[in-house]
C-alpha cells in the first residue's frame, strides 16, 4: 500500500494499525506544535535524517517502562546512594537535545535529531511539554533524558550517556518522578537489549494506543519539573 501523505494544512494523521510493517506510517508535514501534539496524542512519533521528508512511525510491538517496573541494580543501587552524579530537571534541556544528537554523530552511527527536530523540541518545551532530566558530575553535563510530557504518559525521546552509569541514573531519576507526577507509562518506542535489562517490556501495538487513549483523559501539568 502507499504510504499516507500528510495535508500541509491539517494535523490529520491515519490510523496506527495502517502502519507498514516496520511502523512507517505516514511521510511529510511538519513539527509545529499543534501536529506534534496530535501525533503524540496518537501513538506517533516523527524519526528521520537529513535529506528526507518528515517520516511518522507508530512501531508493533511497541517498548514501554511502567516506572514502578524500573529494575534498579545492586550496582545501580549503590551508585544512586553515594550520590556520584546530581540529577536536576528542565534546567539545561537545549544542552541535553544537542548531546543526544552529538554523542550519536560522533560514534558514526548518524542522528535523527536533526536541526529541525531540535528547534521543535526546544518550542515544547518552551510551552510546557517537553521536559529533560540532567545528571552532572562535577560540573558538567554527563547524561540526560528527554521527551514529551501528556496527560499521563512521557514519551522518551532519547538519551545520552558521557559516563559509566550516568543515562541508566538519568532513566532511574525520571521513573522516579513519573510516578510522583502520576505518570503512568513511559514509552521508549523502539526495543533495546539495554532498555529490556532495566525493566522495559513490548506491548502489542493495540495495547499500548488503549493505554495511552487512557493517559489522555487526564490533563496535562505544564509546570516545569525543576
Amino acid at each position: 500500500m502507499s504510504i499516507f501523505q500528510l495535508p500541509p494544512d491539517l494535523t490529520l494523521f491515519p490510523d496506527p494499525d495502517d502502519a507498514e510493517p516496520d511502523g512507517l506510517l505516514a511521510v511529510g508535514g511538519d513539527l509545529a506544535p499543534q501536529r506534534l501534539l496530535a501525533a503524540y496524542q496518537r501513538g506517533i512519533f516523527p524519526w528521520y535524517e537529513d535529506g528526507q521528508p518528515i517520516l511518522w512511525w507508530s512501531p508493533d510491538p511497541r517498548l514501554v517502562l511502567f516506572p514502578e517496573e524500573f529494575h534498579v541494580s545492586r550496582r545501580l543501587r549503590r551508585t544512586l546512594r553515594q550520590g556520584v552524579f546530581t540529577v536536576q530537571f528542565d534546567t539545561a534541556f537545549a544542552e541535553v537535545i544537542r548531546n543526544c544528537a552529538e554523542i550519536r554523530t560522533s560514534t558514526g552511527e548518524g542522528s535523527w535529531i536533526t536541526q529541525e527536530m531540535q528547534d521543535a523540541y526546544n518550542h515544547m518545551h518552551e510551552l510546557g511539554y517537553a521536559h529533560s532530566v540532567e545528571v552532572w558530575q562535577e560540573g558538567e553535563l554527563v547524561g540526560g533524558v528527554y521527551g514529551i510530557s501528556l496527560g499521563r504518559c512521557f514519551f522518551g525521546e532519547s538519551m545520552f550517556s558521557r559516563c559509566s552509569n550516568a543515562s541508566k541514573v538519568a532513566l532511574a531519576i525520571l521513573s522516579e518522578r513519573a510516578t510522583e507526577l502520576e505518570l503512568e507509562l513511559i514509552d521508549c518506542q523502539m526495543t533495546t537489549r539495554h532498555l529490556l535489562s532495566l525493566g522495559a517490556r513490548e506491548l502489542p501495538r493495540h495495547e499500548f494506543l488503549r493505554l495511552v487513549q487512557e493517559g489522555m483523559r487526564y490533563p496535562t501539568r505544564h509546570e516545569l519539573w525543576s
